[in-house]
């Protein structure tokens, strides 16, 4: 190649290099993301061009794949007369429903046309070791199916009895599907639990499937956060907790073991998770599930309390669960308790807490001390000094990686389910939640997590402010690519 040659050759790529390069970044302006996300990536691409580009090709659009979004297409009508046709059947009045839920419960059902329903049960449980044997319990004795929904399963100690037992129940005649997250759960994938379960009869799933092939049709980074288990139509979990026994979890990282809590669900409330657990395995497989009928002996009204499934992900657009959480703190009259592992709040959220403590909502924030994630755990202490400064409770939990997703209300009011207090949460994971309207239950939830302020320290402004210079470098670089997080 002679000098003129090198010459074009250089002046080609370096055009072909920036008009690439300008490319991408109109496409980061023109799809309009949140204003933090957007400048986050361009300065990710500028700052590290070949690395923000192709980084942003692979993560920074909700693309779902071509088969997936058709298969969607085709259910969404029989799922959306579902609802009309079934899932209203149980529907409770707006009258005999708490004026403090009435923007939440109203907003949600405009989005996701699941209604609050009447005459449920719930019951707080607290204990990672009460929730395993519980569930083992239930499978041992389920006549008909058992559906369980995780982010990670991880063999080891109560675990391995589960998987035992739904072993035992698939070869006894019992309809046993496990549908767990490809990344969450990679390592039992990797395996040979999968194939030891299918010997016996289970039907093993791996969601929202990852490889390097995929990278050119699909988004790899959404996942199928979901924590859900139902059994024989009458009785259904959710919460914070993934198939896992603390005691055999991580335990490397030197940061105590997970805290978690899950709710039993049982009356009509029921039906709609079941429908949730049958929309993503029909998703995921293809494979034609009846959705179950409002039937009154499969689910009777067992209580008085009203509650209201709240799915939320991507198919949803700019609507969803960070506009829940939201109208909660906007809603709230005197106290708000929230709890969460990962707590990177967008400006909004942010700026919602700031302005409840300063009207005079006692807003308490407990999280936990150590975090299995360095990056956002700096990323959320960028937040601290706000939030202090507002008025804000700050409370870090000592007693080891405090994992349940909760909030309280007044008193009154109770959100818990598997949603973070970060941005990944609110649009990029499938998760669930669940609206609770029940001071009884909500109160069982508030003194869940005032137990958890006993092995809390709570921050002070004071305190905080003489943190190392260098600490406060890290939250600053951390806190731009929050966002990202």
């Amino acid at each position: 190649m002679n000098w003129l040659e090198s010459e074009v050759y250089l002046v080609f790529s370096a055009t072909l290099y920036f008009s690439f390069l300008t490319l991408i970044s109109l496409r980061v302006i023109i799809k309009r993301k949140p204003i933090g996300v957007s400048l986050a990536w361009l300065f990710l691409i500028f700052a590290v061009p070949l690395a923000g580009m192709i980084g942003y090709l692979i993560f920074g659009e909700l693309n779902l794949g071509a088969k997936r979004s058709k298969r969607r297409k085709l259910l969404s009508g029989a799922f959306l007369k579902w609802i009309e046709e079934q899932a209203n059947t149980y529907k409770q009045d707006k009258a005999l429903i708490s004026e403090n839920a009435h923007a939440m419960q109203s907003f949600v059902e405009s989005y996701t046309n699941m209604p609050m329903v009447k005459g449920n049960k719930h019951t707080l449980l607290t204990t990672t070791d009460d929730i395993l044997l519980e569930l083992t319990k239930e499978i041992r004795e389920a006549k008909k199916h058992c559906y369980l929904m995780f982010y990670i399963c991880n063999h080891g100690g109560l675990v391995d009895q589960l998987l035992e037992e739904l072993k035992a129940a698939a070869q006894r005649g019992v309809t046993c599907k496990l549908l767990l997250d490809s990344v969450g759960s990679s390592d039992f994938f990797k395996s040979v639990l999968p194939a030891q379960l299918r010997k016996a009869g289970v039907e093993v799933v791996e969601g929202l499937p990852v490889g390097a092939f995929r990278l050119l049709f699909q988004r790899q980074d959404l996942r199928l956060h979901r924590k859900l288990v139902c059994i024989d139509d009458h009785i259904a979990y959710t919460g914070s907790m993934n198939l896992v026994d603390p005691a055999y979890f991580k335990v490397e990282k030197g940061i105590g073991e997970w805290i978690d809590l899950m709710v039993r669900c049982e009356g009509p409330i029921v039906q709609h998770m079941e429908g949730l657990f049958i929309w993503d395995w029909s998703l995921e497989t293809a494979q034609h599930l009846d959705l179950p009928p409002a039937n009154r002996s499969l689910f009777p009204l067992v209580g008085d309390e009203n509650s209201q499934l709240i799915p939320s992900g991507p198919e949803f657009g700019k609507v969803g669960i960070h506009q829940v959480l939201l109208t909660a703190i906007y809603e709230a009259k005197y106290s708000l308790v929230l709890t969460s592992p990962y707590f990177v709040p967008d400006e909004s959220l942010l700026t919602a807490l700031q302005v409840a403590s300063m009207r005079g909502v006692d807003v308490k924030i407990i999280l936990p001390a150590k975090n299995d994630s360095l990056m956002v755990k700096y990323a959320s202490r960028a937040f601290f000094e706000d939030l202090l400064k507002a008025g804000v409770e700050i409370h870090q939990f000592y007693g080891g990686l405090l994992h349940s997703k909760s909030i309280v209300i007044d008193e009154k009011l109770a959100l818990v389910g598997t949603v973070n207090l970060d941005l990944r949460s609110f649009w990029l994971n499938f998760e669930m939640t669940m609206l609770i309207d029940n001071p009884k239950f909500a109160g069982d939830l508030l003194t869940a997590q005032m137990h958890y302020t006993l092995a809390s320290n709570q921050l002070t402004l004071e305190k905080w402010q003489k943190r190392p210079f260098f600490k406060r470098i890290l939250e600053g670089v951390l806190y731009l690519f929050s966002p990202l997080l």
